[in-house]
Order: C-alpha cells, then sequence, then structure tokens
C-alpha cells in the first residue's frame, strides 16, 4: 500500500465534503434545466470538472473501507493517486485561471462552484503532499496518465458533433472551428504532461532530501 498511516479520517471527511459539492451541483443544475432529470444528467456528465470530482470522491471512499495492509486496490497505488491528482488539480488551475469570470453564480450556486474547482483540488493535493508514499513513481507513467483526458477530449469531440454543443469555450468548434480546438486540446494535454512530469519530479526530490 503506497500510503502513510492514519489516512483514513482524513479521506473519510473529504469523500463527504466532495460527494456533497457534487450533490450540491447536481441540485443547481437541475435547478438552471426546470427539474428535467435526463437533461440535467447528460448535461452534468459532460464536464470534466464533474468526472473528475466524482473520481476524487469514488477514491476517497474506496480509501475509507480499505483494509489495512491491503495493496491490490487501484486506489491505494501511488500511480494512480498522483494522476489523479494532476487530473482535479488541472480542474482547478484551468477554472481559476481562464473561466473565472466568465459566469458569475451566487448562493449555492457559488459554494457547489468554489468546492468543485478549489476546495476539491486543494484537498486532494493536500492528501497527496502528506498521505501518499511516492517511492514507485516513474517518469514514463506521465505518458499513461493521459489517456484519461485524451478519452475525454474525443468524447466531447464527438458529443459535440452530434448535438452542436461544447462544454467549454475553448474547445467549442461552433465557435473556433475545428483548427483552433484541436489545437486548444493539444495544449490541454500538454498541460496535462508536464504538470504530471512536475508531480513526479516533486516526488523524487522530496524522497532524496
Amino acid at each position: 500500500m503506497d500510503l502513510k498511516e492514519n489516512f483514513r479520517p482524513f479521506v473519510i471527511c473529504a469523500a463527504i465534503v466532495v460527494w456533497f459539492s457534487l450533490a450540491l451541483q447536481f441540485r443547481v443544475s437541475l435547478q438552471l434545466l426546470n427539474n428535467d432529470y435526463p437533461v440535467t444528467i447528460k448535461a452534468f456528465l459532460s464536464y470534466f470538472t464533474v468526472i473528475t470530482n466524482i473520481i476524487v470522491a469514488i477514491c476517497f471512499t474506496s480509501l475509507s473501507f480499505v483494509k489495512r495492509g491491503e495493496s491490490r486496490s487501484l486506489f491505494t497505488q501511488a500511480s494512480t493517486l498522483t494522476a489523479i491528482t494532476v487530473y482535479i488539480v488541472v480542474v482547478g488551475l484551468i477554472y481559476n485561471i481562464t473561466l473565472r469570470g466568465l459566469a458569475s453564480p451566487v448562493g449555492w450556486a457559488r459554494l457547489a462552484d468554489e468546492l468543485l474547482h478549489v476546495i476539491s483540488p486543494l484537498i486532494f493535493l493536500f492528501f497527496w503532499a502528506f498521505f501518499v508514499k511516492k517511492s514507485t513513481l516513474q517518469y514514463k507513467q506521465a505518458i499513461t496518465w493521459l489517456a484519461y483526458p485524451l478519452l475525454y477530449v474525443v468524447f466531447i469531440v464527438v458529443r459535440g458533433y452530434l448535438i452542436n454543443k461544447y462544454p467549454y469555450p475553448f474547445i467549442d468548434v461552433v465557435q473556433l472551428g475545428y483548427p483552433k480546438a484541436i489545437q486548444n486540446a493539444v495544449v490541454i494535454l500538454f498541460i496535462f504532461w508536464l504538470l504530471s512530469l512536475l508531480f513526479i519530479f516533486i516526488a523524487k526530490k522530496t524522497i532524496k532530501t
């Protein structure tokens, strides 16, 4: 198991926070879409933020029940946990650097926004920094971690082609055209790769010191 002792209380609390954040965002989305559950679910699950936070919530929940010494679980491996860290940190970075300000949510919508884009990334980053053993990380793993964001890009492009809607402005083919949208997607994937290398580098430096 690539986890330090006494991680369980933290992951239990973290799981509660992230699941609450998702439930709150779903409720907000449901109200905006006139309580249409099918439409809301389809829209809800089209966002990288939501899918990634679901992965984070499942991870924390799984770790809440993991047995001491268990090493075969997917979520007890440093590689998996570091990949998820990269994914959720990118969620926070992209939102706060490029998307914040495009909309002005208030009330519960604002709370859900901050929880999913700020609090959740910080929680998982803290978890990775203080509870994950990182000695097994290798630079070559950074390439395999691109599978999830790459699959998401393919999913969004195909979905957008079918329904003519895109969840994010930087991959909106209708507004940007395919060349620019694909270029933006490649840049984002490159950011994922660079950030993955950075986390592995930090892990190795931490181990040496």
